[in-house]
């Protein structure tokens, strides 16, 4: 089956079962994750433009990408959002939003319909190879992981940049798109993407994708929990303070997914040998 069609149309029960030994293995791999190739990002890259015409045009570019994720997220999945208003409370701050990743497509849209200002999301460079919107990812806010040190300072230095311009930044702590999951999995690099908020001394909020049963279709419908904020405490070092927040962050997104009440895919673990 194609990637895609898990994600747009009503498939068979019996294709909506992964079997698995290990949180961190790919239900849906792209070609170069298949082939094990390593993706670098283009010669020259530049994580936040400096030509006028390309902050102008990007800005543009995000504003008809948020006027169709409007409509993508409401009428195809369903989208219901709980906790918005919970972001009053840090008027005037930047913030990050940890999501769990259980659709590639709504994980593009979701998090600009929840956000209040413009989102800037981690992503792995191999989504730059994707035919045909790959090229645009960063224009709307595709922030792509470097793999040389040089590479990784230019990425540290825009998730700064942009948090100090009070900008939202959003992780997929998960790291692996799982289909349709309705349970939180551990996070592969553990509390490591929990050291921008911690450096910063901005908040963080979790947002959880739940699934609910439609009437009349298979496919679930959407609803999102918005949770926070979460502090850094000044009185802890880095280390804790990035291990606290991993916890707190761990913790609401479990409790939140409990609010899903359709299991359409059905992940099962394979027992060892």
């Amino acid at each position: 089956m194609a990637k895609a069609e898990l994600f747009q149309k009503d498939i068979p029960k019996s294709e909506r079962i992964f079997y698995y030994t290990s949180e961190e293995d790919d239900p849906i791999k792209t070609d170069e994750q298949e082939k094990k190739i390593k993706v670098g990002l283009p010669e020259g890259y530049e994580f936040i433009p400096k030509n006028p015409f390309v902050k102008f045009y990007s800005a543009l570019l995000f504003r008809g990408f948020w006027i169709f994720g409007k409509w993508y997220e409401k009428y195809y999945w369903g989208l219901k959002i709980h906790g918005r208003e919970k972001l009053k409370k840090v008027k005037g701050k930047g913030y990050i939003i940890y999501a769990n990743h259980t659709n590639p497509f709504h994980d593009v849209f979701g998090p600009a319909m929840v956000a209040d200002r413009r989102i800037f999301t981690v992503i792995s460079p191999v989504n730059l190879k994707i035919p045909g919107i790959g090229k645009f990812l960063p224009l709307i806010g595709g922030l792509p992981l470097g793999n040389t040190p040089e590479e990784k300072k230019a990425f540290n230095d825009a998730v700064d940049e942009r948090l100090n311009q009070k900008k939202c930044l959003v992780i997929y702590p998960e790291a692996h798109v799982w289909p349709y999951a309705t349970k939180i999995r551990k996070f592969p690099a553990g509390d490591k993407s929990f050291k921008y908020a911690t450096r910063n001394n901005l908040p963080i909020f979790t947002m959880t994708t739940t699934y609910h049963k439609r009437k009349n279709r298979e496919l679930p419908r959407m609803d999102v929990y918005l949770d926070g904020p979460f502090y850094p405490d000044e009185k802890l070092s880095e280390e804790k303070n990035r291990a606290k927040l991993a916890k707190e962050a761990f913790d609401s997104m479990v409790e939140n997914s409990k609010h899903s009440s359709y299991e359409y895919f059905e992940y099962i673990k394979k027992e060892k040998k």
